[in-house]
């Protein structure tokens, strides 16, 4: 086994050790010391897995409607995004005339919106999206900016001088040297997006993770509301792992 390989197994096998250290820790203390009102242990969470999430035919709808939310959410933020990112750092101009806006946007504190999301466009799919997207797209905007900043005058100027048009600029140029930092951006809107999602559908919703979420939180049933946590926490790291694996192929001439 190599010197690599070797390092990659210890690590994993640290990560596996420290993950059952703290199950068991968290399985003594919910069963020894927990109010079965508020905590659940693992063991419990497991066994609420199959006919308290994925045997109920309404939670399961439910999940499938917010990872359905999500998906076009985060899709939306990524095209309109790139596209925006693209027009405001394409040039100096436009970048020093409309970053401070898209700033001053990205600053406001998207909650405080909901209300307006509501009352624009209901209480349906439509709203959990559009706010799911109003939290995505500033960080791909943002990363879109700062990756075209990146490259090199010298490597633009050569590009143009000898005849490439703004398509193969972007294309052949620009893309690569942006795509580190868009990525970076990408899995930050990712979280962003889940996050906006979940916001809408804890306050405004009764379909979806979040408003089932709510219903075990107030009946104090623990056990369901860790399962669906940790089934939306695998949907997180799918979709994450996902975003990178894409990243993985577009940078592998590095």
């Amino acid at each position: 086994m190599s010197a690599a390989l070797a390092s990659r197994f210890g690590i994993r096998v640290q990560r596996m050790v420290l993950l059952l250290a703290l199950f068991l820790l968290w399985e003594i203390t919910a069963r020894l010391f927990g109010d079965p009102g508020m905590i659940a242990a693992p063991s419990q969470v497991l066994g609420a897995l199959g006919p308290r999430i994925f045997g109920d035919p309404r939670v399961l709808s439910a999940i499938g409607l917010t990872l359905f939310e999500l998906t076009v959410a985060f899709i939306c933020s990524v095209v309109f995004g790139v596209v925006i990112g693209l027009a405001i750092g394409s040039s100096s101009i436009s970048r020093r005339g409309l970053m401070p806006i898209v700033l001053l946007l990205y600053a406001i504190p998207q909650a405080i919106l909901l209300p307006l999301f509501v009352l624009t466009l209901g209480i349906g799919p439509l709203c959990k999206i559009a706010f799911g997207f109003s939290h995505g797209v500033f960080p791909v905007i943002l990363s879109t900016v700062a990756g075209l900043r990146g490259a090199s005058p010298l490597l633009l100027s050569g590009a143009r001088s000898m005849g490439a048009g703004r398509l193969q600029i972007v294309r052949h140029l620009l893309f690569p040297h942006m795509v580190s930092v868009l990525f970076a951006g990408l899995r930050l809107a990712m979280t962003l997006t889940l996050l906006g999602v979940l916001l809408a559908e804890l306050f405004v919703s009764t379909t979806g993770i979040g408003y089932f979420s709510q219903v075990f939180a107030q009946t104090f049933d623990p056990a369901p509301l860790f399962a669906l946590i940790a089934t939306l926490a695998a949907m997180a790291v799918a979709l994450n792992e996902t975003v990178r694996t894409i990243e993985r192929r577009f940078t592998r001439w590095k």
